[in-house]
Parts: C-alpha cells; sequence; structure tokens
C-alpha cells in the first residue's frame, strides 16, 4: 500500500507536467489528480490513522476503493475524454496489468475493473459525453483488456498455487517430523531426569563399596560432575528442539493471522515470556542477552504469537553470533506519545550483507548457509507484525551489527 501511495503521490503530479507541457493532451485535468494524490496520502499514514481492528477494517475497505479509483476508472475516464488515443489506449492496458499485479484473486480483480469501468462510463455521460462515438473503439479494445486481465489473473494463480502447494509440502513435512519426534523426545527428557534422581543413590552406593573395600573400578570426581553435566544437556536440547518443532509448526502452518483472539497486551510481558521460555543451550548463552526493562507500553494483537516471533529473532540471532564466537543480543522498547511504540532487537553480530538485505523478509528466502533455514521465520515475523496493524524493519551494518525494529500502534491510555 505505501509503495502503491508514493507512485500514486510522486508520478500524478509529474505526468501532469509531462501531459500538458511537452505532449500535449486533449484532456487533462489538475483537479483529477490532485484528488489523486490527496486519497493516496492517508495509505503512507495509515497506522497512524486507524488504531487497533479499526485499522484493519477501516485500511482494506479504503485499500479496494482507492485501487478502484485509481487504475481502473480513472484510466478509463481519461481515456474515454481523449477519445482513447494511442497514449491513453497503452495508459489503460498498464493500469490493468498493474491491478493484476496488485491484486492476486481473479474475482476480485473482475470485479474492481468492472466497477470502476462501469463508474467511469456514467461520469462520463453525465458531464455530456457520448457513448455512441466510443462504441467502435471501445468495440476493439474490451477484448484486449479482458485478455490482459483474464491472462495475468491466470499467471497470477498459477504462482500463488506453486506457493501455496510449497507452504503445504512444508507444513506436512514439519508436521510429520514433529509427530514423529515428540515421542522419543519425550522419552529422552524423562530419561535423562531418571537418570539424574537416581545417580546420587548410585554415587552413594559406589562410595559405600569402596569404603568397604570391594572389588570396583575407580571413577574420579571430574567424571561425577561430567554424567550431571551431559545429563543436563541432554534434558536441554530435547527442551530447545521441542521449542523448534513448536516454531516451525506454528510459522509453516499460517498463511494469514486469526484476529478474533486478539487482545491488548504489555510488550514487557511478552519479552519476559519469550527470554523465560526460550531453551537456551548454556547460562553463558543466556547471558548474552540483555532486556533492558523500561519503557513499557500495550498493543492490540497476540501475546502467543509475539512470543514466537521473539523466538524467530533470537534463534536467528545465536546462530550468526555462534559463528563469530562474540557479541551480544539487546532488546528494549521505546514509548512514543501519539505515535507507533517501537520494541527494538540488535545482536553485534556479523551483520547481514547489502544485497541479502531487501529479501530477508521474502518467504522461502534464507540467508543461512548450507539449506539451515526454512525462509519462513522473518516472512512469518512481518505476518504477524502486519496484522497487528505494524511493521518489522531491518538496519544492518556488516561485521557491527543488526537491528530489527518493530511497530506498534499505540491503543487506549498509551496514545
Amino acid at each position: 500500500m505505501r509503495l502503491f501511495a508514493i507512485v500514486a503521490v510522486v508520478c500524478h503530479p509529474v505526468f501532469y507536467v509531462y501531459w500538458t507541457e511537452f505532449q500535449p493532451q486533449d484532456f487533462e485535468s489538475v483537479w483529477l489528480r490532485a484528488f489523486s494524490v490527496v486519497v493516496a496520502l492517508p495509505m503512507l499514514f495509515g497506522r497512524y490513522l486507524f488504531r487497533g481492528g479499526e485499522w484493519r477494517r477501516g485500511i482494506r475497505i479504503y485499500w479496494f476503493l482507492i485501487l478502484i479509483y485509481q487504475l481502473p476508472f480513472f484510466f478509463v475516464f481519461m481515456a474515454l475524454m481523449n477519445h482513447f488515443d494511442t497514449v491513453w489506449a497503452l495508459s489503460t492496458m498498464a493500469a490493468s496489468l498493474f491491478l493484476v499485479l496488485l491484486v492476486f484473486d481473479w474475482l476480485m480483480i473482475m470485479l474492481m475493473a468492472g466497477l470502476g469501468t462501469v463508474l467511469a462510463c456514467l461520469v462520463y455521460i453525465a458531464i455530456g459525453g457520448d457513448m455512441s462515438a466510443q462504441s467502435e473503439t471501445l468495440g476493439q479494445l474490451v477484448p484486449t483488456y479482458l485478455f490482459a486481465l483474464l491472462g495475468g489473473s491466470v499467471f497470477n494463480y498459477k504462482t500463488e498455487l506453486v506457493a501455496r502447494e510449497k507452504l503445504a509440502a512444508i507444513t506436512s513435512a514439519v508436521g510429520t517430523m514433529a509427530h514423529e519426534l515428540r515421542t522419543p523426545l519425550l522419552g529422552i527428557r524423562s530419561g535423562a531426569r531418571g537418570l539424574q534422581n537416581y545417580l546420587p543413590s548410585i554415587f552413594e552406593g559406589f562410595d559405600m563399596a569402596r569404603e568397604h573395600g570391594l572389588p570396583v573400578k575407580r571413577i574420579r570426581t571430574a567424571h561425577y560432575r561430567e554424567m550431571h553435566a551431559v545429563l543436563d544437556r541432554i534434558s536441554t536440547e530435547a527442551e530447545y528442539t521441542n521449542v523448534i518443532l513448536d516454531m516451525l509448526l506454528v510459522n509453516s502452518s499460517r498463511t494469514r493471522v486469526d484476529e478474533t483472539t486478539f487482545e491488548t497486551v504489555y510488550i514487557g510481558a511478552c519479552v519476559q515470556e519469550a527470554l523465560a521460555r526460550y531453551p537456551f543451550h548454556s547460562a553463558q548463552e543466556r547471558a548474552m542477552v540483555h532486556w533492558d526493562e523500561g519503557a513499557d507500553f500495550r498493543f492490540y494483537g497476540s501475546s502467543v504469537l509475539m512470543v514466537h516471533v521473539l523466538f524467530n529473532l533470537l534463534k536467528n540471532a545465536l546462530y550468526f553470533l555462534a559463528r563469530v564466537d562474540d557479541g551480544d543480543i539487546r532488546i528494549w522498547a521505546e514509548r512514543e506519545a501519539g505515535g507507533a511504540h517501537r520494541l527494538y532487537f540488535r545482536d553485534t553480530g556479523p551483520g547481514i550483507h547489502p544485497d541479502v538485505l531487501p529479501r530477508i523478509f521474502e518467504r522461502f528466502y534464507s540467508a543461512m548457509p548450507h539449506g539451515q533455514g526454512t525462509g519462513i521465520g522473518l516472512a512469518f515475523a512481518r505476518m504477524v507484525m502486519n496484522s497487528f496493524g505494524g511493521d518489522i524493519r531491518c538496519h544492518s551494518v556488516v561485521g557491527r551489527y543488526t537491528e530489527f525494529v518493530m511497530l506498534f500502534p499505540a491503543v487506549g491510555r498509551d496514545e
């Protein structure tokens, strides 16, 4: 939406000047162009104008209406006023293809194109235009426009279908893996805990046997401690694998977020829950993460989904910090009166290369080497943040840091 709004705000004034000063057309309207710019501006600042549940409902309706006006209505009306000369016939075709790129549902594309075209014709007739004079031209161009809309919709649908099939395959594979692994993992963890409970008794019996001169093999004290450490590691790794399975299931099974369970929650509670539940491999790894408890704020969303967003960021950051064997992670929040609150997540790891950075939020794209990432974690994070009415952005400098900024619209008394 924001990119489309930027295109509208920039291109309408530019083309008005071009079509009046350099390539004059039979008809141009500064008022239609100005109105197009004005109605596009709210899409640049939608998250500040619509809060909580109102944002999602309001901006979607507005987006639907703006696309109808900006593409089929505006271009068909201007083409009618210019008698469908070559410039405006091609411009209308370009607008049709642009609509196909923005909307994936073929039925919605045809509905929007039809509504915009009918409204343009009605306005043209209302201001005294003669549709009979345009009938021959329309008869020649309409089949071409319909072909472009339908053909583009088919290719869009195929692209979407491939993505859905890939996602379904990942979901199925992850689901099968989770089902097959959870039972043995539970057995391993239970066995480790059982051994931890019985080890003191075993060691006590061993010491008593040695005191009574029984022929038992000597075990060093360091080996005692090592046994405890190994069992702790087994328990931790089993717990970590369970959390990773949960993350994969949540990330891969969602192409949209169910907003019916949303409520007002505090960001501080979400961060604390994520840090308490995340299965760090060691105390040293946990010590690398610093949560600066200071500014807290409320947002309208889901604490469960927010915790999984933080799980994804923690998993990625710890992976790359382990590769450089140095650095730390800092998380802090900032409140802004009357604007979007922010949650910052920064690691001082190797950073992300500028060529890679623009693609990290794409579904199925992974920056991790050797196929170690699925490419769905950050895409899931952006989907969740957008469902909250906010956004997630990334800034990085190679060799210095990577910083994710999560933006949340204020709600209630936090505004």
